[in-house]
């Protein structure tokens, strides 16, 4: 199995292609060689059921790999009981679209702590989660990967540790590793390929070698300050992380990851950019 590449959302040339909708993505994303599409229910998730069948049958037909975003309204750390039952309701609402469409993956953010110590705020959050996971199995939304996303900011739950917590609940719960939001959030590391490896390495020891070698990684540049992330820009602007050294781990190691990019309107150029250094290189 090889590496999968594709963007986040529907990129600037999309529209400027002269295409309109979504149902329209994976056959134009087919046209470029690219392999994997992550449909954004960012601002929640209201797709309607004929249209995400239509989705799912077009990135069948054409051989895309679909994963979902949910909505950043997720809190499952929060103290308030009605953003915690919202909570429950978007991971719901993500997870039937998710099977209508066929989509094997859901990316989620775990929230932030509020006033709690991160460590409370964890545990409020693992407590929600089971409850998210009880509730999906008595509706029959199982059988789909759910995977909460490292962070970008410092005022955010999701550190690599935070994230791999979550995933030792069950089988179906897997890492979404945002190595964007790594070399936000820790001032500027993430650039050589010994870090890159050191992420891969520790969700083995965890989570075991298959869902490391098969990791879901969102990847763009990323504008930060001593608070985190501020801003995601294009391969063409000067900023970090760079993509080459870890598209060269994982042509040599023979790593098999879904390589979302969330470029800033790009993202499909600079998805190709990288599985063309990732073929390249296997060559």
């Amino acid at each position: 199995m090889l590496a999968k590449f594709g963007p986040a959302g529907n990129p600037d040339a999309f529209y400027e292609s002269g295409k309109k909708a979504s149902v329209e993505m994976p056959e134009w994303l087919a046209g470029l060689k690219l392999s994997a599409y992550e449909y954004q229910c960012s601002r929640g998730a209201n797709i309607k059921e004929d249209t995400a069948r239509a989705i799912g049958n077009k990135a069948e037909e054409h051989g895309i790999s679909l994963s979902i975003h949910a909505p950043y309204y997720i809190s499952l750390g929060a103290e308030d009981e009605t953003i915690v039952a919202n909570t429950q309701n978007h991971f719901m609402k993500t997870m039937q679209a998710a099977h209508w469409m066929r989509a094997d993956r859901i990316v989620f953010h775990i929230g932030g702590p509020g006033k709690q110590a991160r460590t409370a705020a964890m545990e409020r959050s693992k407590k929600a989660f089971a409850e998210v996971l009880e509730l999906a199995d008595r509706r029959g939304l199982t059988g789909v990967y759910l995977m909460p996303e490292t962070m970008g900011k410092q005022n955010q739950l999701g550190n690599l540790e935070e994230v791999l917590e979550l995933c030792k609940m069950s089988k179906w719960v897997i890492p979404a590793v945002d190595f964007g939001h790594l070399h936000a959030v820790t001032g500027g590391q993430y650039t050589t390929k010994e870090e890159f490896a050191q992420v891969f390495n520790r969700i083995g020891e965890v989570l075991g070698n298959d869902v490391a070698r098969h990791l879901h990684i969102h990847f763009s540049r990323i504008e930060f300050t001593k608070a985190g992330e501020k801003r995601h820009w294009t391969f063409d602007d000067p900023y970090g992380p760079p993509h080459q050294p870890l598209i060269e781990l994982c042509a040599e190691q023979h790593y098999a990851p879904r390589i979302i990019c969330e470029s800033a309107g790009t993202q499909a150029v600079d998805a190709l950019a990288m599985q063309n250094l990732y073929y390249s290189l296997l060559k």
